[in-house]
């Protein structure tokens, strides 16, 4: 008999900062259905109004603490409290073009947040699993038409990349220092970052997003605004990359030091695509719409080409991508439908949840074995 993740996650303490966002609520809903006991630390405020966590009522199913990760004190408090075993860390300020209005903002938030996550893992204990997710973002971007691989350079000429990039620093030096896998024995904490870039899916409202604004012009019936319609993109359904965070959490904490490292999880297509295929790929299943090509005085700051290369975590995790991208961008179209005709929510993420773990198993990926 075997089950999802190999039943790592049952019963399980598992802190989850940005519970709230995209992302997180999606993670924290997926931790729910897992039997894990989820806490969540995220900003008094959601992200946005509205938002997929209170959409879909997830202040049922998990802990729903609010606070800062700026605050070392409250973070220090929150994980000598509730004794997490594994942590996964969200909380993050992921918008590029805010990055940009709000520098200062961002690189606390995104590297001192981090930081102070880290340190209170050390100082406190409890902890024997961290994954920090970062983004696609955080290398040197040279326009390659290859995927950046986990040594390629860390690099980042706008706020938001350069802050993940620092990020990705922080964890390295925790890890060399404090928590090296040589010395796993002793410590017994095993830290990776986790790397995706541009995930889209239902339940995302954000701004400064393709998808977000496709979906909110589709469902107002008027154009959608698309700022470089040229500009390619490694996209990927938001369950992706969360398979894969929650695949290498578990073999974090069942084989710690050896999956102790950086890790790229990418979308099934050898090749990028662009914002203008995917704007009418989202209008043809929609039914309607246009789109036009609006300018943008940071959209030149924007990268044009970014592309990761996954080989690592299918070699090595036994991890790959499920949905093709128009699976993908179906899975989004129906949320959204869904969402406006009144639906309950929690019962969609949980269907969604539950199809994606199905296709996974078809493809007998090892983590998404359920009997």
């Amino acid at each position: 008999m075997c089950t999802l993740f190999n039943g790592v996650y049952q019963d399980m303490s598992v802190l989850l900062t940005g519970h709230t966002g995209f992302k997180g609520s999606w993670l924290a809903a997926w931790l729910h259905l897992l039997g894990a006991n989820v806490v969540g630390f995220s900003l008094p405020e959601p992200p946005t109004t509205p938002n997929n966590f209170d959409i879909a009522g997830l202040h049922e199913q998990v802990v729903d603490l609010r606070g800062d990760v700026r605050d070392a004190t409250a973070v220090v408090n929150l994980i000598d409290t509730y004794k997490p075993t594994l942590i996964f860390h969200l909380a993050a300020q992921p918008i590029v073009l805010r990055g940009i209005a709000e520098p200062q903002l961002t690189f606390d938030i995104n590297v001192n947040g981090t930081v102070n996550v880290l340190e209170a893992a050390r100082r406190v204990g409890h902890v024997r699993g961290i994954v920090v997710v970062t983004t696609d973002k955080v290398y040197e971007n040279r326009e390659w038409p290859w995927g950046y691989r986990e040594n390629d350079r860390l690099g980042g000429h706008d706020p938001y990349s350069a802050s993940k990039a620092m990020a990705e620093l922080a964890v390295n030096a925790y890890r060399s220092t404090f928590f090296a896998p040589q010395t796993y024995a002793q410590h017994g904490v095993a830290l990776a970052t986790a790397r995706a870039g541009n995930v889209i899916g239902g339940g995302d409202f954000g701004d400064y997003r393709l998808v977000p604004d496709c979906m909110r012009a589709l469902m107002a019936g008027v154009p959608i605004g698309v700022r470089n319609p040229l500009s390619v993109r490694p996209w990927q359904h938001v369950l992706e990359p969360l398979s894969g965070y929650l695949w290498l959490g578990a073999r974090l904490l069942q084989e710690g030091q050896a999956f102790a490292e950086a890790w790229n999880f990418g979308p099934r297509e050898q090749r990028g695509l662009s914002t203008r295929e995917i704007a009418e790929k989202l209008i043809a299943l929609w039914g309607s719409g246009t789109w036009t090509h609006t300018e943008s005085g940071y959209a030149k700051v924007e990268t044009g080409l970014l592309r990761l290369n996954w080989d690592k975590a299918a070699t090595r995790l036994g991890w790959q991508p499920v949905f093709t991208w128009d699976e993908a961008l179906a899975e989004i179209v129906a949320w959204f439908k869904a969402y406006q005709a009144g639906a309950d929510m929690y019962a969609i993420l949980q269907a969604h949840i539950t199809a994606y773990v199905q296709h996974a198993e078809a493809l007998g990926l090892p983590w998404a074995c359920n009997r």
